[in-house]
């Protein structure tokens, strides 16, 4: 076990909002705003909700009814483009500092560092590298950050996430045995990176309710219950993590998949829906080809509206492989119409494309018109050539303007949200 390292996990606060507040020059830790499509009615979410809102008791990814009516606050719509432009200055500013063999960005507002190496170029301790990296970022844009400091990436992301919102610098450090002496009896145990509702509920079930009572539970009963994953929540139980930053860089992954998924604005019907199911097809081998991969199996997601029925999650493996909808369609709408429930409203769609590999390796069957082939390839190469031109709406199909279609509007969005100012 390699336990003389120093990682840090920093996490730019209420990220979202953070940026819509240094968009206004204002300060995000005093100013009360809400990131939220008003557009979407009273039961859009809030993506973000700034420092000084959750003082208030206002709860992160909330319902924007959900928000007290007597708190006076600004609204801003989303903007997915100026957060990832945010994101890359954040990294940017890391780069001035540390090798990006060393950064592992966890998500758009969160990124590992491997510190180890750069405390005596810049004869820092960690907290002092740590404050920083922060001061840099807050000095240029505006945006507050909170820290974990550990001896390894768990103990990183666990001081961030538990230790760091109850010291005044909101920089959290610890070793393993600070992690024991300080959350081995720390409640809920959902609190711990990696344990979800329903592990604690398996764990309570086995009479634990904290890391300490995993810690010292037999690994055979452990075992028996997770199976394989038993052994990664031993090791946190002791705080101990073996994976380096170099193991997160040379990870390769067994299998890729391409999918998409989309939450529509009110209930469908089965016929409105079916309209939907057909975009995401579309769009979604188009996706394959710009990548230039090909898939030989598919998964249909429905969802159902207010929970009315069981979900549905459909898979279909066919005989070839492809990235032609012409070809993967009929697969998909096979499924559609003998798996799916004509008269219970739909409200959520996804589209799995699985075992996706490189389109050298495409085969047909021998009835295959290949020249048809061709001919479809073709014509989606010069879509994609019109579309990486002139936008996404450039080429669309006359289905695409049907009531209920959503593809126009989805492709100005980014991650499901509004793309520009």
């Amino acid at each position: 076990m390699v336990n003389d390292r120093i990682y840090m996990c920093i996490d730019m606060k209420s990220f979202f909002a953070s940026v819509e507040c240094a968009e206004r020059g204002l300060n995000p830790l005093t100013t009360n705003l809400v990131v939220a499509d008003e557009t979407r009615g009273e039961s859009t979410i809030c993506l973000a909700v700034s420092p000084s809102m959750k003082a208030l008791g206002v709860k992160n990814r909330c319902r924007y009814y959900h928000i007290p009516r007597h708190i006076k606050f600004i609204t801003a719509k989303p903007r997915m483009q100026k957060y990832i432009d945010y994101a890359a200055e954040i990294y940017g500013i890391y780069l001035e500092y540390i090798d990006k063999d060393d950064i592992h960005v966890y998500s758009i507002d969160e990124s590992f560092i491997d510190a180890t190496d750069y405390l005596k170029i810049y004869d820092k301790t960690p907290k002092e590298f740590a404050k920083l990296l922060t001061d840099e970022v807050g000095k240029r844009l505006g945006i507050p950050a909170t820290t974990g400091i550990g001896t390894n990436l768990y103990l990183a992301k666990i001081a961030l996430d538990i230790t760091a919102k109850h010291v005044p610098d909101h920089m959290g450090y610890l070793d393993e045995d600070l992690f024991k002496s300080t959350l081995w009896y720390h409640r809920p145990i959902t609190d711990f990176w990696g344990i979800a509702k329903g592990t604690a509920a398996r764990l309570e079930r086995l009479g634990i309710f904290d890391m300490h009572g995993l810690a010292k539970c037999p690994e055979d009963v452990l075992y028996k219950e997770f199976g394989i994953n038993a052994e990664l929540m031993i090791d946190h139980a002791w705080g101990l993590e073996s994976c380096l930053m170099s193991d997160i860089k040379n990870y390769k992954a067994k299998s890729r998949s391409v999918s998409s998924a989309q939450v529509l604005f009110c209930n469908y019907s089965y016929d409105k829906a079916r309209i939907i199911v057909e975009e995401m097809v579309r769009s979604g081998c188009l996706e394959l080809m710009r990548r230039k991969l090909i898939t030989s199996s598919v998964n249909l997601y429905i969802g159902y509206a207010e929970h009315a029925r069981k979900s549905e999650h459909l898979h279909k493996k066919f005989g070839i492989s492809t990235n032609l909808p012409q070809k993967i369609m009929p697969y998909v709408m096979e499924m559609y119409n003998t798996k799916v429930d004509r008269h219970t409203p739909i409200r959520r769609v996804g589209i799995g494309f699985d075992d996706v590999a490189d389109e050298r390796l495409e085969g047909y069957d021998l009835f295959t018109d290949m020249r048809e082939v061709e001919k479809q390839k073709s014509v989606a190469r010069t879509v994609l050539e019109l579309q990486s031109r002139f936008g996404k709406n450039a080429v669309v199909m006359a289905s695409d303007l049907q009531d209920g279609a959503t593809l126009l509007m989805r492709n100005k969005l980014i991650g499901g949200h509004n793309g520009n100012d």
